[in-house]
């Protein structure tokens, strides 16, 4: 019995039984608390197309649903809501097709089409901070819960590793690195480059004050200081293919890109590709001749490529400056259409990237559509809202950045910290202890970036994010342990409790029905957080499956249950909880630690 599908059921019922309705003005809501049920109808949509009030057509609506489907025992009407509850026998049938599903409950057969998702795209000028985190978590956490539709998913990335700001970097290193080397310093290779680029800035801002008090303007200083001077002339020589150029910058790029790979593995979050945009640059500046001749784009009087998207709503986008350098757009066309040629299967391109940039891609999709590409419309850019600390907006060019690195090491000792202050791993030894305390130091942040919508701006504070109650990932991850706990005792004790359940001898009671609700809902959650790129859909559902077992916990006895298929039901439920918490936190990157 699919009760998941039971949204569908009751829609197919009611569009047979009423004509002047459609399906728009059927709308579902989470059941409350304090009412009984297990599904909610909202009827206030009817009420002006039936001309009744809400008791009434509640009433008759609920007679049909139950008539008509077998999933229902009752119904009830409260101030403008159909509340109906599934039968016992329903539930517990339905129980058990989701213990023969098992890790696979929620997995539909995987499609022939891909669908590719880039996240991460860092620049090689500095390592990986607290924006990237947000980024690359909802990325990897999207990846895999499009996977359980069924999606075939390629993870990459595009490495930024081109242009003025990474010349910057360069530069500084130049004139005043030493030659020191990650060797040389034991620093990894992307902090290394990182500190010139804040150095570059600091020499930049001086030299900007100095022309300013010899009588310059600042806008003028600001585009005269020698030093950026010099950081143009060193990209110009780069796209030319000097030697020495190209040999600094594959250098400090090799130095990055190790440094990049220690976070990736550290945070958990891997690719099956990469670009690279000193490729697809290349690529992007072909397809822009190519738009030329067919006159897409235009070239104004000082040899600037633009395509014109007044029309559209839009303005004119530059796609080529004047000196024939590449722009970040140039690289965007370019990249996506050497993917579709990489995996020609592909349906869409999601496009994990910071809500600043919403403008961004919505004309690179509309460039993609003019050039003839005509899955460019189905594109879609996960826009996400900036992360923030107590003490306000990050800079990277000034250093104020929080190293992704730093922040996952606080998080391990603010983890620990907590752990030794519980004192509940005595029986541990060390080594499962420190990873125990990295579990957890990760799960909480994981936990804390993934419940926010991707779309909302959001504060982050590590204080918050590990607590071992209320909604965070150390509860969530408790909750696993503590069933992980009551079934190790149960192996223990010898209870066999893997035969047919006897519906007939078993009493639901409301915290075990609320648990059982929940279950019924995982599918439809993971359908919903895939259709809406919204891993917060999923944390928050496993939230309220944890509260929903610790309430079942606390309310009713298991090992000292006397009837035998209630206590089979409360063990077996147990194990489908671990389960379905278990799944659902690796699908948002965070691992599920059997004793804490």
């Amino acid at each position: 019995m699919n009760l998941y599908k039971a949204h569908d059921k009751i829609k197919g019922v009611l569009l047979d039984s009423y004509p002047n309705i459609s399906e728009k003005h059927i709308q579902f809501s989470q059941t409350r608390k304090d009412v009984k049920g297990d599904l909610t109808l909202v009827l206030f949509p009817f009420l002006k197309l039936l001309k009744t009030s809400p008791d009434k057509i509640g009433a008759e609506m609920g007679q049909k649903i139950i008539q008509s489907l077998e999933l229902f025992a009752e119904f009830e009407v409260v101030g403008g809501f159909l509340n109906l509850s599934y039968k016992k026998e329903v539930l517990l049938d339905y129980f058990s097709v989701l213990e023969q599903q098992g890790a696979c409950v929620g997995t539909k057969p995987e499609s022939k089409q891909s669908i590719i998702v880039e996240y991460a795209s860092p620049n090689t000028n500095k390592p990986l901070h607290l924006g990237h985190v947000r980024n690359v978590l909802l990325g990897y956490s999207v990846s895999e819960i499009l996977k359980t539709q069924g999606h075939s998913v390629i993870k990459t990335q595009i490495i930024n590793d081109r242009g003025i700001h990474i010349c910057k970097s360069m530069l500084a290193w130049q004139i005043y690195g030493q030659n020191k080397t990650p060797e040389d310093t034991g620093q990894k290779g992307d902090k290394l480059v990182g500190d010139y680029y804040v150095k570059f800035n600091q020499v930049y801002t001086q030299e900007i004050a100095e022309l300013i008090s010899g009588g310059m303007d600042e806008k003028t200083a600001k585009e005269q200081a020698p030093i950026l001077l010099k950081a143009r002339e060193m990209l110009k020589k780069w796209e030319a293919g000097d030697k020495e150029v190209v040999a600094l910058w594959q250098k400090m790029n090799d130095w990055v890109y190790k440094g990049f790979d220690a976070t990736y593995e550290k945070i958990g979050v891997n690719f099956d590709t990469l670009y690279y945009e000193s490729n697809t640059y290349l690529f992007g500046k072909k397809v822009i001749e190519e738009g030329l001749e067919k006159k897409i784009f235009y070239k104004k009087q000082d040899g600037s490529v633009w395509c014109d998207l007044t029309a559209e709503g839009l303005d004119e986008k530059l796609v080529l400056r004047a000196d024939g350098t590449a722009v970040y757009m140039t690289q965007d066309i370019g990249t996506a259409i050497q993917r579709f040629k990489d995996y020609p299967s592909t349906s869409k391109q999601v496009y994990t990237v910071g809500n600043e940039q919403d403008y961004h891609f919505k004309v690179l999709f509309l460039i993609l559509q003019k050039l003839g590409y005509s899955w460019a419309k189905d594109n879609y850019h996960l826009s996400y809202g900036m992360m923030e600390l107590p003490s306000g907006k990050m800079k990277s060019r000034e250093g104020t950045v929080v190293d992704a690195d730093d922040l996952m090491d606080e998080m391990y000792l603010t983890a620990k910290a907590k752990c030794e202050e519980l004192g509940k791993l005595d029986d541990l030894d060390e080594q499962q202890k420190e990873k125990l305390y990295l579990d957890i130091g990760l799960g909480a942040l994981k936990y804390f970036i993934l419940k926010v919508d991707p779309k909302k701006k959001m504060l982050f504070n590590p204080e918050e994010s590990i607590d071992f109650n209320g909604d965070t990932g150390p509860f969530v991850q408790y909750t696993h342990a503590r069933c992980s706990a009551i079934i190790r005792t149960a192996n223990q004790m010898k209870i066999e409790f893997s035969s047919p359940l006897r519906k007939e001898d078993i009493t639901l009671e409301s915290s075990e029905r609320e648990v059982l609700k929940l279950m019924v809902q995982f599918t439809t959650v993971l359908e919903e957080a895939a259709q809406k790129y919204a891993p917060s859909l999923l944390a928050s559902y496993l939230f309220d499956l944890a509260k929903s077992y610790n309430r079942f916990y606390q309310s009713v006895s298991i090992f000292k249950e006397e009837n035998l298929q209630q206590q089979h039901l409360r063990i077996r439920l147990t194990i489908s909880t671990a389960l379905i918490i278990k799944r659902g936190l690796k699908l948002l990157g965070i691992s599920a630690p059997s004793q804490m």
